[in-house]
């Protein structure tokens, strides 16, 4: 079910049914306790208007007058039937409502004691039948009699019956309301969705450049990082773009002074010697663009990276390309420390800013890394630190520009700094160059910050 709207809509019907469903039930079950109590109380109190009417002659003879107090008790068939048996078992008074029916004879009772019941009728439906036991003294004799009063569960049956379509037409149009509710609810609920479905299209079709929308708190962490991808997806876009066009903008001279090499009359030794030089600057100009093609970028869907163990490789590798110079690479860095960032990009500026301290140095290379928290934000600063001559404060800015190198005889093609200066500008950071005070040598430190 792909529908987040019809799947809120069934679950809510659903409980919405089940919920009707056991409070119709609930109410069905009570209002029938409640009637059928309404009958024994009205059985009750013809009882006790037998009682009251009922006459015993000196033989003890019981007699009931003609005229009763319940109407009913004089129509043949009217659903309420009367009759007082004695202590024998033997009908001694049947009311004239009975005449035409037989119905069973109610157990005898002692004195004080009442019986309700529902028995079979002879017609096939049910008797309420409500009895009780009655003692009347008789000079030193006490005679028992047994007072029974049944009623036709016709009418009982036919008043559940008009309740219950009564509830049930009440329950429907309660049931109609709030589903139309439920509708209304649901879309002015899910309204929020709709609007990030209409801001999406909006971006992509170049409309406007991100989520500007006034969004529910829960979706404003779902926004912030749509509208962070929007932007770190344009700034690599943007990136590619720059880096083709510096390429092409950089290759144009060196191919232009190959193209009128041939127009020279230099020796052969001239025009391979400025071939050599060409190809080896068109290499740099590739190696370059493509480093900074690459960088990601920060955002914050990046999954946090553990920088020891990343830097603790580094050091392990330069360790084996530096072997013949014995240097002492040492490192300083939290087990604990993690930051959001690409681990491609971390590899290639501290790979690039370790590899420069390590031709530089003499005897020792230090590097460590911390955090710096600001409210939500983070800064991972990266310090690295080498024992070498150094860099003049003069030359320090021209040390990050793309193939200046100070010194010609250290290998190397004066990109990798600038690479570094590139990652760095793409996470917000920057690179400061400054005298190590432990060491005496360079201190680079550089500076990342999340999103």
């Amino acid at each position: 079910m792909q529908s987040l709207n019809l799947r809120l809509t069934l679950a809510a019907s659903l409980v919405l049914s089940i919920f009707l469903g056991l409070a119709g039930w609930a109410l069905d079950r009570a209002y029938r306790a409640s009637a059928e109590t309404a009958v024994r109380e009205h059985l009750q109190a013809a009882i006790y208007g037998l009682l009251a009417a009922a006459d015993m002659d000196r033989q003890g003879n019981l007699s009931l007058p003609e005229g009763l107090p319940e109407e009913r008790f004089q129509r043949p068939g009217s659903g309420l039937y009367a009759s007082v048996i004695n202590a024998e078992g033997e009908s001694i008074w049947q009311s004239p409502s009975q005449l035409g029916h037989q119905l069973p004879l109610p157990a005898q009772l002692p004195s004080g004691e009442w019986s309700y019941l529902r028995q079979a009728s002879e017609s096939g439906g049910e008797l309420f039948v409500l009895s009780f036991g009655s003692a009347w003294e008789l000079g030193k004799r006490s005679l028992q009699f047994t007072f029974s009063v049944s009623e036709d569960t016709a009418a009982y049956n036919a008043q559940v019956a008009r309740f219950r379509r009564s509830l049930l037409g009440w329950f429907a149009a309660l049931a109609l309301g709030l589903l139309v509710a439920q509708g209304l609810v649901l879309r002015w609920g899910l309204s929020p969705l709709r609007r990030v479905e209409r801001d999406l299209a909006a971006v992509e079709s170049g409309s406007q450049e991100a989520l500007t929308g006034s969004y529910p708190r829960e979706l404003r962490g779902l926004t912030d990082n749509l509208n962070a991808l929007v932007k770190t997806e344009r700034a690599r876009l943007t990136r590619y773009r720059d880096a083709l066009a510096d390429l092409a903008h950089s290759l144009k001279t060196p191919l232009a002074v190959l193209r009128g090499a041939d127009k020279q009359n230099d020796k052969a030794q001239s025009l391979e010697q400025l071939v050599k030089e060409q190809t080896e600057r068109m290499s740099q100009i590739v190696d370059y663009q493509l480093q900074r093609a690459a960088t990601s970028g920060r955002t914050t869907l990046m999954t946090p990276v553990a920088i020891a163990p990343l830097l603790q490789r580094i050091l392990n590798s330069l360790a084996k390309v530096y072997a013949e110079s014995q240097l002492t690479l040492s490192l300083e860095v939290a087990e604990d420390v993690l930051f959001r960032a690409d681990a491609s990009d971390l590899m290639e500026l501290s790979g690039n800013l370790l590899d420069n301290a390590c031709k530089w140095a003499k005897q020792q290379v230090k590097v460590s890394a911390h955090i710096e928290t600001e409210g939500n934000n983070q800064t991972l600063l990266l310090t690295i630190e080498d024992d070498g001559p150094g860099i003049a404060p003069e030359q320090r800015a021209a040390v990050l520009t793309r193939g200046v190198r100070i010194d010609s005889s250290v290998p190397g093609q004066g990109i990798g700094l600038a690479v570094a200066r590139d990652i760095t500008a793409a996470y917000g950071g920057k690179i400061i160059i400054d005298t190590s005070p432990t060491l005496g040598g360079a201190q680079f430190q550089a500076s990342l910050c999340s999103v």
